[in-house]
């Protein structure tokens, strides 16, 4: 473990130096944000910093860890996923081809074998097989966290801090449980966005872009793979969604109260969990620390969830689920806003 965290530590140090290189090399290929009524910030700012990640990231694991086709297919669909970031955080890609491109990246990994191949019955206990339908699911699974990271991605520090609650926890998970490989390049993973955060927290200088969300999301998605489905003693999926939580409800919320709202599902708008905190009057940097917090917490229930039986698995699911749907109707993340309201009288 000391080995890993000294990887860890290398990946921070080659992405803290990487940084201002990529800032000032996307204001120069035109890779910027500028500022719109959605938006938060209100000047121009690089984007395209998950390049940093990725390249920190990609380097310390290639150096450290012995290549197996599991690794090689990771690094790879991670590839592909930072050149069609890059390409979007200059061009704004079409919304179609930047799909196609996450769906490629996943195709990738699970051809390299990293599948979910069971699921939890919570009915009778145990497990049953996904047969024909383990390639599917695992597409599905990796491209629905690629873009609910992705979607999250709103104020700064945002994605890149609950990326690293969500690793640091499966990092955890993976050293109590023996996922040694999972573990350590999850800490790699935090060592390279940690290095980023310093130049992303609020007032950020920098934006990761869809090259960092994006890549973040994939790599997650394949660690949860890698590790919790590996063990028939986990509640398969649950404890990874529970891990990813925060990611993952927004966008699922995002989905509901569109339709709720007679809107397109895929049309952005401002009720997202971090834009509903901000109308409550919590500064932009606090309103960050809330959703890290949460975002622990759930973390922290995943965790849980790992030394609990399916019974008393869906019990704290139950519980856990309530208080969330609570919380966004208390906040206004799900349900009926002004302007819908005014469009049905």
């Amino acid at each position: 473990m000391l080995n890993d965290i000294m990887m860890a530590l290398l990946a921070l140090l080659i992405s803290l130096i990487l940084v201002p290189f990529v800032a000032k090399l996307a204001i120069k290929i035109g890779a910027v944000d500028k500022p719109n009524e959605r938006k938060v910030h209100t000047k121009i700012m690089p984007r395209m910093g998950g390049l940093a990640i990725y390249l920190s990231f990609f380097a310390v694991l290639f150096l450290s860890h012995e290549m197996t086709m599991q690794h090689i297919g990771l690094l790879t669909g991670g590839t592909v996923l930072v050149l069609v970031g890059i390409i979007d955080d200059k061009t704004d890609m079409p919304a179609k081809i930047k799909l196609l491109g996450q769906i490629f990246a996943a195709c990738i990994v699970v051809a390299a074998g990293v599948r979910v191949e069971f699921m939890t019955n919570f009915i009778l206990g145990g497990v049953f097989p996904l047969y024909i339908f383990s390639v599917p699911f695992t597409v599905l699974w990796i491209v629905a966290i690629t873009n609910a990271v992705n979607l999250i991605d709103g104020l700064d520090g945002l994605a890149a801090g609950t990326s690293i609650i969500a690793a640091a926890t499966m990092a955890i998970s993976g050293y109590a449980t023996g996922q040694t490989e999972m573990a350590s390049m999850a800490l790699i993973l935090i060592g390279a966005s940690l290095g980023f955060l310093k130049y992303n927290f609020h007032p950020a200088k920098i934006f990761m872009g869809d090259t960092g969300s994006m890549f973040l999301g994939y790599n997650l998605s394949v660690l949860a793979i890698m590790g919790f489905t590996k063990s028939f003693t986990v509640l398969s999926l649950v404890t990874p969604i529970l891990v990813l939580a925060i990611p993952i409800l927004d966008t699922l919320f995002a989905i509901i109260r569109r339709k709720m709202n007679n809107k397109p599902i895929f049309k952005p708008d401002k009720n997202h969990l971090h834009h509903c905190l901000l109308n409550y009057g919590f500064s932009h940097r606090n309103t960050v620390l809330i959703i890290y917090a949460v975002s622990a917490v759930l973390a922290l229930c995943g965790l849980i969830m790992t030394y609990l039986n399916p019974a008393q698995g869906m019990c704290l699911l139950v519980v856990i689920s309530v208080i969330i749907i609570y919380g966004a109707m208390k906040l206004g993340v799900i349900g009926k806003h002004d302007s819908a309201k005014k469009d049905d009288e």
